[in-house]
């Protein structure tokens, strides 16, 4: 079997993939819970649960977990942490659990594992680490892009490209427009991703939450080697 490479610009679209086999979703969403899930299992947190909806995380918290809880960016009141990647980089969170819940990212995480035999987390900083476990489980990708509320993104797609381009010259195929598409994309923004992103709507939105530190990180392309993998609804280092 020749594995395939398909790329889902919303979670909107993603019950509509192509693919009917056994098959890996690398969930992404860079602007940033997928960075900031690698980040914080990077720099030592021991496993991430992520978490649907608010009053699940706001039980998880009653139940005595640390909670990262956000919707439309901002940082909930009863939430311990936020959804920055820095916001990690705390000796304090070392080998704890934690339960995750965002406006897209975490709703995308557990969208795909509805199906999925495998589901694991990218960002641009994991982007060559992601490419190995890809490659020799030799099963079909979906790229699941979490969007904005079920909207396209540009950064999300833009990572996609990026991996849908990788794989293919790993010896994936693909018969995916969307996946197409996002490759082209990646080929002209990858000669200056930060001036590409520095207007997307999704960092304007985020200006104010969104340091120039944190965005800077989200683009830096393979800074860690973790990737991700959820196990028992919670998320590990593969």
């Amino acid at each position: 079997m020749q594995p395939t490479v398909e790329v889902s610009f919303s979670p909107l679209l993603y019950p509509y993939k192509i693919t009917q086999d056994n098959y890996t979703t690398v969930v992404v969403d860079i602007f940033r819970a997928t960075t900031s899930m690698v980040s914080a299992l990077n720099y030592g947190i021991r496993s991430i649960i992520p978490v649907k909806g608010v009053d699940e995380a706001r039980k998880m918290k009653e139940n005595g977990y640390l909670v990262a809880c956000e919707r439309d960016g901002k940082l909930l009141d009863f939430a311990d942490i936020g959804n920055s990647p820095s916001d990690f980089w705390l000796d304090s969170l070392k080998n704890k659990s934690l339960a995750f819940s965002t406006t897209n990212g975490t709703q995308a995480v557990n969208m795909a594992k509805e199906d999925s035999q495998k589901v694991l987390v990218g960002a641009f900083i994991n982007l060559q680490a992601l490419v190995k476990p890809l490659l020799s489980a030799n099963q079909h990708v979906v790229i699941l892009c979490a969007g904005w509320k079920n909207l396209f993104n540009l950064e999300d797609t833009l990572f996609a490209g990026a991996l849908a381009n990788k794989l293919i010259d790993a010896g994936f195929i693909t018969h995916c427009d969307a996946a197409k598409a996002a490759m082209h994309l990646w080929r002209d923004a990858c000669k200056d991703l930060k001036g590409y992103l520095c207007n997307s709507s999704h960092r304007q939105r985020l200006s104010h939450i969104l340091s120039q530190q944190d965005f800077e990180y989200s683009i830096t392309i393979d800074s860690c080697e973790v990737v991700p993998i959820l196990k028992d609804n919670q998320l590990i280092k593969l």
